[in-house]
């Protein structure tokens, strides 16, 4: 039997359930939030219903990036804003919704991890003998957002405009348990970052999908080109993902032994333990 969600932080908050360009007018979607089935209507073209197939009860729901939300509960706060997206020389692409048997917290830290890079994106986001992640900065900002600064990795294909390989600066930034955001440099536009949002659907505690929204300078490329180069680096590492053990995340601090590159990770499990974040976890013992 599925294990309920009692999580207020998940509960009272906004998730992904599907990407619009997805759904069908005929047929109602079915997909799964925290255990919970759910029906996504769209016959009627001026609204979309998001319902609980356990009660027939409609939930608070929402379209904004291209992809509809959904609340459980009572929502504590709006849903996520992406200043990027305003901007009109960027492409806004879904990278798709991709299936991984994992914890959804599984997910998010391993978007977190750089030092898979030259080990599982050989050739793209990194190789040998580029393996060391130098020190960074990690901090929680004032708006309680996990902040991992002054991220540098050496990378032969760090986007699908790169023309070498070069040192890419990087910021990651966990605004929610299920979504992380990732800046990095564009190699046209020194100046400027593109974006990745990865916002991830915990479908129940051992299985999510994730919904990765990228905000990419056009200057160089099409929009097809991100959305494949995104699918590309993400088929990389789902089968990882999927063989990791545990499914959920452990969040004891001595669980798993962490090593100075994984700082980010550290903060992220005990920021998910300050905000009693269960779901898709292993509690820490008392």
């Amino acid at each position: 039997m599925a294990t309920r969600c009692n999580d207020r932080e998940l509960l009272n908050d906004w998730h992904i359930v599907a990407d619009r360009a997805a759904l069908a007018g005929d047929t109602p979607f079915p997909t799964r939030l925290l255990g919970i089935d759910l029906a996504i209507d769209c016959r009627d073209i001026r609204k979309i219903e998001v319902v609980r197939t356990d009660t027939g009860a409609p939930l608070k729901c929402a379209e904004r990036y291209g992809f509809v939300w959904a609340c459980l509960d009572t929502p504590w706060r709006d849903i996520i804003y992406i200043p990027e997206a305003n901007e009109a020389d960027r492409h806004l692409v879904s990278g798709g919704s991709i299936a991984v048997k994992v914890s959804g917290l599984r997910a998010v830290e391993n978007f977190l991890d750089m030092g898979h890079f030259p080990f599982i994106h050989t050739g793209w986001l990194g190789e040998e003998p580029h393996t060391e992640v130098a020190p960074y900065k990690v901090e929680i900002t004032a708006k309680g957002e996990v902040l991992a600064t002054e991220c540098k990795f050496y990378q032969p294909v760090a986007s699908p405009t790169a023309r070498h390989g070069f040192v890419v600066d990087y910021i990651y930034k966990v605004m929610r348990p299920y979504t992380v955001a990732l800046y990095k440099s564009n190699p046209i536009q020194k100046e400027r970052l593109d974006v990745i949002t990865l916002f991830v659907q915990p479908v129940d505690e051992e299985n999510c999908i994730a919904h990765p929204y990228l905000c990419y300078l056009k200057e160089g490329m099409e929009a097809a080109t991100v959305r494949s180069f995104m699918q590309l680096i993400f088929g990389q590492d789902k089968p990882i993902l999927e063989n990791q053990m545990p499914k959920r995340l452990p969040l004891d601090p001595r669980a798993e032994t962490p090593i100075r590159a994984d700082a980010v990770s550290v903060y992220y499990r005990r920021w998910l333990r300050d905000r009693a974040v269960t779901y898709g976890a292993i509690p820490a013992q008392s």
